[in-house]
Parts: C-alpha cells; structure tokens; sequence
C-alpha cells in the first residue's frame, strides 16, 4: 500500500509538470535531443529565470535531467520519468479496450440471436 502510494505520488508530480504548456513545450523539444537553459529560453516569450524554474520543475518529477559543465547547463529527457506516466496510460488503456470488447462481443451475440 505505501508503495503504491509513492508511485501514485510521482505519477501526479508528472501529470502535474505536464499540465503546464510552457513545461509540455520544453519536454517537446528536449525530445530531439539535449539543449542548453538558453537555447531552450531563446524561442520562448519569458524570462531565463522562469525557464528554469520550469526546468527545476520537470527535473523534480523526474522529466529532465540537467547537467552543468562550465557555465552551461545542458537539459536532456529523462525516459524513467516518461515512464511511469506511460505505463499508467498502457494500464487504463488496455483495461477500457477488454471492457469494450467485452461490450462487442455482447452486441454481437444480440443480434445474431
């Protein structure tokens, strides 16, 4: 039981980054690959310092890591992270997909009979 409630924990912490554009936009694009806090910045219509607050957000739940070599900090996916809330997804998604060929099948037996 408390293990599932740690995972239910880390599951909302990831849905919750997601659910900001700003955060959704920077997973999309570290999704091609690494990028520097300011290569990541410069499209974006806010300050330097709230993209990182953005990033320190994703790196708590786990979505990014960062790494600081020099004066650069580089940002890349964390694929552990995208998984615990693609494995929550697969779940949900396979039960609704038994219940609706369970429902199939019945339908089926309705009007063949």
């Amino acid at each position: 039981m408390i293990l599932k409630c740690v995972l239910n924990h880390e599951l909302d912490r990831v849905f919750q980054a997601l659910a900001d554009p700003t955060r959704r936009g920077l997973v999309e694009r570290l999704t091609r690959g690494p990028a520097s806090v300011s290569e990541l910045a410069a499209p974006l219509p806010i300050t330097l310092a709230a993209v990182v607050q953005h990033l320190q957000a994703l790196e708590a739940c786990g979505l990014v890591r960062t790494e600081k070599v020099g004066r650069v900090r580089t940002c890349r996916i964390d694929p552990a992270g995208l998984r615990a809330a693609e494995d929550w997804l697969h779940e949900r998604r396979t039960a609704w997909e038994r219940k609706l060929d369970r429902l199939a099948d019945v339908l089926d037996e309705e009007t063949t009979t």
